[in-house]
């Protein structure tokens, strides 16, 4: 089952769902809907996945989290846009 979102920024809605594995990966790491929905919402870093047109990759520092890089992968041409994956990135480490 799907979970739907709405966030609000400013005047502006958007909406979201979360997959299954992207809620399940999100409760074994510890990561909070919050964190999600700001990564979601307003990004430091927005990347093309390289393997999928489709997919879109979005970035933010998490200070609450040791300023770890948070990753948030969707599949931007549906709608509402579906979280697919979210999870902590070592690799972009000092690189935002």
């Amino acid at each position: 089952m799907r979970k739907q979102k709405i966030v609000g920024l400013s005047d502006v809605k958007m909406i979201y769902e979360i997959t299954k594995h992207a809620k399940k990966v999100m409760e074994e790491r510890g990561i909070l809907d919050d964190w999600v929905e700001k990564t979601f919402s307003s990004p430091e870093l927005i990347r093309p996945d390289p393997k999928d047109v489709q997919v879109e990759q979005r970035f933010r520092r998490i200070p609450e989290f040791g300023g770890r890089i948070l990753r948030v992968v969707l599949n931007k041409t549906v709608e509402p846009k579906r979280i697919l994956s979210v999870f902590f990135d070592r690799a972009m480490k000092g690189k935002l």
